[in-house]
């Protein structure tokens, strides 16, 4: 038998059962669409990561805290920290350093008339803006004499005004309660949108480092929880980087060999980290999706092995009148893999149409999907691998028949 005939009486053969044919193939559809679906996810967080750090530029640098060992107890990244509002000052000293913005991190409930939203506080200095490359929609941000009188002022994310304000209504010059603290509004954020499912770059509120370690902070805190800083051009980025060691280094008295008490990382080091991180999430939800295609599988070889049962007397028949091994198994194993194949041809329009419609549900409004090409080849080959191997077994079981017992068995 040739190859198109071959195909042909497979095709048949499926085609007696059109129902149970479908059913076999749904394991695979769904074992591909999941793959592809979950895949497109964790490229579309990859994707918003990549962006959101492109949109900062590549000359920032982030000062933070640093583990510390106490007890043989690690207390993690950023889990000791020395900074204070003086480092910062020095820091804006450096011959390539452009801008820096002193930060205070906190949540707060605030109230607006009858509204209220939970949110996240920054604390910052006047060259936040700057250094973040945030613009402002309307109003001004707060300068240098309010952050010395720690002034009761804030500028609001735009997801702030949208949840505390009516359509319509200018929030500038208006006062809101942050943890029951008044604060006058000077501005609005121009909205920056979601962040890839990690949550949204607007909702938050900006406020003078002062004043939110004099009111929003726990007392006789004086630390500050990090140190953004935007050197004077890309290329002059690592300078800075070695120059802010060698201040804080000195600043802290650390002697030479000794551990650090902080972290200075630049965007570039950020953005790869948190690459691979969705990296690691883009393995772990394929793989995940895949153990499907592995059940999908065990059903094709269920369903071969039934029908190579039922169809003893016919495999026996086509043995007799001079059909080889070779023939039987390759019909056997041409059935197994259209099988595999069709379904995966349909998990492929599943996964990409769930990827494609999943950010029009209201829950998984916040999720970005990028459907990559690799995946869609990679699931397919993978279901078409499948069915080779699940279905393989009852072909040689039916092709090693006795074409005398085939023919009578009832």
């Amino acid at each position: 038998m040739n190859a198109m005939r071959i195909l042909r009486v497979s095709l048949r053969a499926l085609a007696r059962n059109k129902m149970r044919t479908f059913l076999t193939c749904l394991g695979i559809i769904i074992g591909v669409g999941a793959v592809i679906a979950m895949v497109s996810i964790g490229a579309g967080a990859r994707a918003a990561v990549e962006s959101r750090f492109a949109a900062m530029g590549t000359n920032l640098i982030s000062v933070g805290g640093a583990s510390r060992s106490m007890g043989g107890v690690h207390t993690g990244s950023g889990g000791f920290n020395r900074l204070t509002v003086d480092d910062a000052k020095a820091i804006a000293e450096l011959p390539s350093v452009e801008a820096v913005s002193p930060s205070v991190s906190t949540r707060a409930q605030v109230v607006y008339g009858n509204k209220n939203w939970s949110t996240s506080v920054q604390g910052t200095g006047e060259s936040y803006p700057q250094v973040r490359k945030w613009d402002i929609e309307s109003g001004t941000y707060f300068d240098e004499n309010m952050i010395r009188s720690a002034a009761k002022v804030c500028v609001l994310g735009a997801d702030l005004k949208k949840n505390l304000f009516e359509e319509g209504d200018d929030p500038l010059g208006k006062t809101i309660r942050i943890n029951k603290v008044p604060f006058l509004i000077l501005g609005v954020f121009k909205a920056k949108g979601e962040s890839g499912g990690f949550g949204s770059r607007d909702d938050m509120i900006c406020v003078p480092y002062s004043t939110a370690m004099k009111r929003l902070q726990r007392a006789g805190t004086d630390n500050i929880s990090n140190i953004d800083v935007s050197a004077i051009s890309s290329t002059k980025t690592k300078d800075a980087q070695d120059e802010i060691t060698d201040l804080l280094r000195n600043r802290h008295r650390i002697e030479p060999g000794g551990t650090d008490d902080f972290s200075v990382r630049n965007m570039a080091e950020i953005a790869e980290g948190a690459a691979d991180a969705t990296n690691i999430l883009t393995i772990l939800l394929g793989s995940i999706a895949s153990i499907s295609l592995l059940v999908g599988g065990i059903g094709i070889m269920n369903i071969m092995l039934v029908s190579v049962t039922e169809r003893i007397r016919e495999i026996g028949i086509r043995m007799s009148i001079g059909a080889k091994e070779r023939d039987i198994l390759l019909q056997f194993l041409a059935e197994a893999i259209v099988l595999s194949l069709l379904g995966g041809l349909l998990g492929i329009g599943l996964g990409v149409g769930v990827s494609k419609v999943l950010k029009y549900i209201p829950v998984f409004a916040s999720i970005t999907t990028v459907v990559s090409w690799s995946s869609v080849v990679l699931a397919f080959a993978f279901s078409g691998t499948v069915g080779i191997f699940f279905g393989f077994y009852p072909a040689r079981k039916a092709s090693k028949l006795d074409p005398i017992d085939a023919l009578r068995y009832e």
